[in-house]
């Protein structure tokens, strides 16, 4: 292949990889922002209407295990083509789901299809970018966008036509983009054999316990924080600014706070290339727990404040989250450690629609957001063990290296 053909396709894949990212988050968020309209639809109580999204974000983390094993022995770009069109085939059964129940089902598909991309997705773009800090950046804000227009314009297709158009629209999108990524892509499946069986710092037994133990729990601690603040942040606004509001406004202003994220995630991008990325890690995982126990206590716009600083916190740390890992494991496993790994963070995604749905009925989203103050602190400090863990293994990697 001529150099610039390679870096043509090279470019043309990073480019349908963050239209991936956005597409990911934007489409499990529908649902958590339509359902504030469907309390009147359905008469029912929000704590029990929230709670049927937990379909989609158990099959959101279990299914990443399959997708990962699945990319690394088999094709990265069939299992891509399938998240584009599955994803949108599902959302079609959304709309068209004549009860909760259906309702249901159809997003338990959705998460399932949704649980490619993390897996999959990231370790195409690894390979695609050399784990470049502002390219990882790039695609964590299209990450954010899609959770921060999710807000938006699943509101407002809610308001302007129906629930049901909030699923629509984006379905035909990812489903157009599956048939010209198969059009444009070609077959990766000789690659398999291939790809690279060392990572570029090898890690002793010890160590590696150590390591991916601390990624275990940040993981899921940052999945909890994750998934509490960007689920329930339409109905948190909605009640911080006193539920005066119509719901395309409660819409923009939370697309407003979730921006706070893309702007952290570019500005952490251009940090890794002064500061060691497990610093900035530690650093940003501080301010988030800072984050939310400030929005514990406020209301009206300092809520607004804090609620964007927690926001821009847990999206920063992804971007140095992913370069750290990708450091520390080879091409040729990165699918199936992403998979563990998101396996891990999305998972917690069942476990914060249920802590929403519980501790909202007990004490609402002071006592909410408390908690998840508490699972911010326990995420800083397993960071700081990182910190410290990964200042051990390059010391020893220095040593080993043989002189220039």
């Amino acid at each position: 292949m001529q150099p610039l053909q390679a870096e043509t396709e090279r470019k043309r894949s990073i480019a349908f990889l963050n239209w991936a990212h956005a597409i990911d988050h934007f489409v499990l968020l529908i649902y958590p922002t339509v359902v504030i309209g469907l309390e009147l639809v359905y008469q029912r109580p929000y704590s029990e209407l929230i709670a049927l999204s937990s379909a989609a974000f158990v099959a959101f983390g279990v299914f990443s295990l399959p997708a990962g094993w699945l990319a690394d022995r088999w094709s990265r770009r069939n299992m891509m083509a399938a998240f584009y069109i599955g994803c949108g085939v599902s959302m079609i059964g959304a709309a068209f789901a004549p009860n909760l129940l259906w309702l249901s089902i159809a997003m338990f598909a959705l998460g399932m299809f949704a649980a490619i991309y993390h897996p999959v997705g990231m370790a195409m773009l690894i390979e695609a970018s050399g784990a470049k800090g502002r390219t990882l950046a790039f695609n964590g804000v299209c990450g954010n966008l899609g959770v921060s227009l999710a807000a938006g314009i699943s509101a407002a297709l809610a308001s302007w036509i129906s629930w049901r158009a909030a699923f629509l629209v984006p379905s035909a999108l990812c489903i157009v983009t599956g048939i010209v990524y198969l059009w444009v892509t070609p077959d990766d499946r000789h690659q398999a054999k291939s790809r690279v069986s060392k990572p570029a710092v090898s890690l002793t037994p010890k160590l590696a316990v150590l390591f991916f133990g601390l990624f275990f729990v940040i993981a899921i601690t940052a999945g909890l924080v994750f998934h509490v603040l960007t689920i329930a942040l339409p109905k948190i606004v909605d009640e911080g600014i006193a539920g005066a509001v119509p719901l395309a406004i409660v819409g923009t202003i939370a697309t407003a706070v979730l921006v706070c994220g893309a702007l952290a995630q570019l500005t952490v991008g251009r940090l890794v290339e002064a500061v060691p990325p497990h610093v900035i890690f530690a650093a940003v995982t501080a301010l988030g727990f800072a984050g939310n126990l400030w929005a514990t206590y406020a209301t009206g716009l300092p809520l607004m404040i804090a609620l964007g600083i927690a926001v821009a916190a847990i999206y920063g740390q992804v971007t140095v989250n992913d370069m750290i890992l990708a450091r520390y494991t080879a091409d040729a496993w990165r699918g199936r450690v992403y998979a563990v790994r998101y396996f891990t963070l999305f998972i917690s995604a069942g476990l914060a629609v249920a802590m929403i749905s519980l501790l909202h009925k007990g004490g609402g989203f002071s006592l909410v957001l408390g908690v998840n103050a508490a699972i911010a602190l326990l995420m800083f400090l397993s960071t700081l063990g990182l910190v410290l863990l990964i200042n051990n293994i390059e010391q020893r990697h220095a040593v080993t290296q043989p002189a220039e």
